[in-house]
């Protein structure tokens, strides 16, 4: 048994040495495929979406207030520049936008680099990511922002602004009732993009170009109807920096000597932890490996768990 487990490890570690980066590039493109629209005269609105399934994994949309997770973010560019995003919109990598699975589109979040303290406010407004392991795809320029574009991922919080997110869909409801009934305001898409340009002050002491950089925030609406929107701006919040640790949860099992199995046959992995939480009044046990040193020792672990017959498996971010 030990022998099939560290072969299959290692040739994992092989695989996914020499591709990872263009995998997960291969996995997101597809998704990014799988929800790019065709019809025209598709517009910008207030999604929440069906559940749907990729790769084999359920999301289930749904409006969640109260949502709060750490764990890792990724960023997208290029590719999709240009493209429409999952509720309409045209992805625009020098705007302040992410992707998320299952939160409504448009809402707001505040992201938070848990490695360096850097937090900013970004509008959801497309699905994604679907690589494993992440829970939410960044623009360019976001990541720019938050500082980590050369390393292409980050420990994150991300955190739903509740109030600010009712008010938006409030808006795009109450302007689609009103030309839904005749109203002369025509309303098109979101608000449009309003450029501005400012200095931004590089983190950590990177060498950057002094030039103003353009800055692009959502503060004006279609030609008939303006309306001012303070919300997405490039103000950068410092937080401290605090340590965190990364771990692979396999589960949390509702019967002790289920979990206990499990943790002895992962045990061989490496540090395998089994602990009782409380979740909706139930007592659950959880089982998770690491702390693990890198998100690409977690990407890999996570594969190898995913493998081995343990599809749910997640990256966890922790204080």
């Amino acid at each position: 048994m030990v022998g099939n487990w560290g072969r299959r490890f290692l040739s994992l570690i092989i695989v996914l040495g020499v591709a990872g980066c263009a995998e997960t590039q291969l996995v997101i493109h597809g998704a990014k495929r799988f929800i790019d629209k065709s019809d025209k005269d598709y517009k910008a609105q207030y999604k929440i979406g069906k559940p749907y399934q990729i790769q084999g994994v359920w999301y289930y949309p749904e409006e969640d207030y109260q949502y709060d997770e750490s764990g890792i973010a990724s960023w997208y560019g290029t590719k999709f520049h240009g493209r429409k995003t999952a509720n309409g919109e045209i992805y625009d990598m020098n705007a302040l936008t992410a992707a998320h699975r299952t939160l409504p589109m448009p809402s707001y979040v505040r992201v938070t680099n848990l490695e360096n303290g850097r937090s900013l406010i970004l509008l959801v407004n497309d699905r994604g990511p679907f690589a494993r392991g992440r829970i939410i795809d960044i623009s360019r320029r976001g990541s720019q922002l938050l500082n980590f574009q050369k390393q292409g991922t980050a420990r994150v919080r991300v955190k739903v602004l509740a109030d600010q997110s009712r008010i938006l869909k409030s808006r795009i409801n109450n302007q689609a009732e009103l030309v839904k009934t005749g109203s002369p305001i025509t309303v098109g898409r979101l608000p449009k993009a309003k450029v501005q340009t400012q200095s931004l002050n590089p983190a950590g002491g990177e060498n950057t170009s002094s030039q103003p950089v353009t800055v692009k925030s959502i503060t004006e609406a279609a030609p008939s109807l303006v309306v001012e929107d303070p919300v997405i701006t490039e103000k950068i919040e410092q937080a401290p920096v605090v340590n965190t640790n990364i771990f692979v949860q396999v589960g949390a099992y509702s019967r002790f000597d289920n979990a206990n199995k499990i943790r002895a046959r992962l045990s061989q992995l490496g540090q395998v932890e089994l602990s009782q939480i409380l979740i909706n009044g139930r007592d659950l046990y959880r089982v998770r490996v690491g702390p693990v040193e890198n998100i690409k020792s977690a990407d890999l672990m996570l594969a190898l768990l995913s493998e081995a017959g343990y599809p749910k498996s997640r990256i966890i971010v922790e204080k």
